[in-house]
C-alpha cells in the first residue's frame, strides 16, 4: 500500500481552530463499516447507537502543560521544549525547536530561571534528553510555565481558563503529550445517561506521545515506525470487557488510542488482561481487529497513520466516501472537529 492511497483534499478553513464550549454539540458522521452507508446526526445521538451490555471504553489519560518557551543560556535564543516522556528521576524526551541548536551539555533556561534543563543526549528528528533542575514540585512548576501542547495545524493558542477544553472531562492519569481527542465530545451528563442506560463504561490509559507529531514519511506504508506509547489496564476493566464480549455485547472504543490499547492486549495475550507497558501497535488495512467492534472517532488527518487505522476498520474506500461527505459538509476537522461514529 502506498502513501498517497491515504489522501483527501481538505480546505484549511475546515480545520478546526477553537473547541466547541458544548462539548456534545459538535456533528457526528455515522458511518456502517459493512455496507459503506452513512448518516449525518449530533454527538449527543451517540446513545442511541449505544445498546444495553455494550462497552465503551474511554482513554483516561490527561494531557500534560508540556509545552515550554525558554532561552539558551549561553546565547539568550528562544528554545522551544515539548515533553513526550519521563525516562527517570527528572529525566524526560523532549522533542526540540530548532533543535540545531541543543547539543549534549545545552542548559535551556524557564520563566525567571525557577526551572532549568540539561540536555543529556542528543538523538534523531528533533529529540533529546534534558535533566530538570529546580527547586519544590516539578508539576506544580510546569502547570504555570508550560502551555497546552496544540498540534501544529491549530495557530490559535488556548488561554490558560480554557485549556480546560483540551483535557477530556474524565482525564485523571497526567502523561500525555497531546489528548485523545474523540473523548473531548463528551459531557458528564451523556455518559451519566449512558451509563443509565446499561452501557458498561470502562477506563484505559494510553499516555500519547510523539507518534502524534510524527507525519508518514515513507511512500511504502509498512516501512513506517511507529514510536512506543505506555498503556495499563487494570484487572477490573479486564473482567467487565471479557464479561461484555462472552455475553454477546459489543466493545466500543472511544479513540484510535483506547483502539491500538486493546488490540495491543488481545495481539499479545488473545483475551483482555491486567497489563501495561509499550505499544507500537500500526495498524493499517490488512488487520484482524480482536480488541473492538465499533469505534468513536473525530476526522484525521490525509496520509497519517489515523486515517490509515480507520481504513483498517471500515475499508478504505468507505472512509474516503465518507470524508469527501463530511467535506461536502462543511464538518470541522482534526482535534478541535467533529466526531464519526464507525459501527
Amino acid at each position: 500500500m502506498k502513501l498517497e492511497d491515504f489522501d483527501y483534499d481538505l480546505p484549511e478553513e475546515l480545520i478546526a481552530q477553537t473547541p466547541l464550549l458544548k462539548r456534545d454539540e459538535s456533528k457526528l458522521l455515522v458511518l456502517d463499516k459493512k455496507t459503506g452507508k452513512y448518516e449525518d446526526k449530533k454527538f449527543y445521538d451517540i446513545i442511541d447507537y449505544l445498546n444495553p451490555g455494550d462497552a465503551l471504553v474511554l482513554n483516561d489519560t490527561k494531557v500534560l502543560p508540556a509545552r515550554l518557551i525558554g532561552t539558551k543560556e549561553e546565547t539568550g535564543a528562544t528554545i522551544e521544549v515539548l515533553l513526550l516522556k519521563e525516562l527517570h528521576d527528572d529525566e524526560w524526551e523532549c522533542l526540540v525547536k530548532p533543535a540545531r541548536r541543543i547539543k549534549e551539555g545545552t542548559i535551556v533556561v524557564f520563566g525567571n530561571g525557577e526551572l532549568k534543563c540539561k540536555c543529556t543526549g542528543v538523538y534523531d528528528e528533533g529529540i533529546r534528553h534534558f535533566k530538570f533542575i529546580y527547586d519544590g514540585i516539578f508539576l506544580e512548576i510546569l502547570d504555570k510555565l508550560g502551555n497546552m501542547p496544540l498540534p501544529p495545524y491549530i495557530h490559535k493558542s488556548l488561554s490558560k481558563e480554557n485549556q480546560a477544553y483540551y483535557q477530556t472531562v474524565y482525564a485523571k492519569e497526567l502523561g500525555s503529550a497531546a489528548a485523545p481527542t474523540a473523548g473531548l465530545h463528551f459531557t458528564n451528563e451523556l455518559l451519566k445517561k449512558i451509563k443509565e442506560k446499561g452501557i458498561k463504561i470502562c477506563y484505559i490509559t494510553l499516555h500519547v506521545g510523539l507518534g502524534t507529531f510524527r507525519p508518514v514519511n515513507e511512500e511504502n506504508i509498512e516501512e513506517h515506525h511507529m514510536h512506543s506509547e505506555w498503556y495499563s489496564m487494570s484487572k477490573d476493566v479486564a473482567d467487565t470487557l471479557n464479561y461484555v464480549r462472552k455475553n454477546g455485547g459489543r466493545i466500543i472504543a472511544c479513540g484510535t488510542t483506547t483502539c491500538r490499547t486493546l488490540e495491543t492486549i488481545m495481539k499479545d495475550r488473545n483475551s483482555f488482561e491486567e497489563a501495561s507497558g509499550w505499544t507500537s501497535i500500526f495498524i493499517y488495512p490488512g488487520f484482524k481487529f480482536k480488541g473492538i467492534d465499533a469505534l468513536i472517532t473525530n476526522f484525521h488527518l490525509p496520509k497519517s497513520t489515523l486515517v490509515m487505522l480507520v481504513s483498517a476498520l471500515a475499508g478504505r474506500e468507505n472512509i474516503l466516501n465518507a470524508y469527501h461527505h463530511a467535506v461536502d459538509e462543511k464538518y470541522r476537522f482534526f482535534s478541535f472537529g467533529d466526531a464519526m461514529f464507525i459501527k
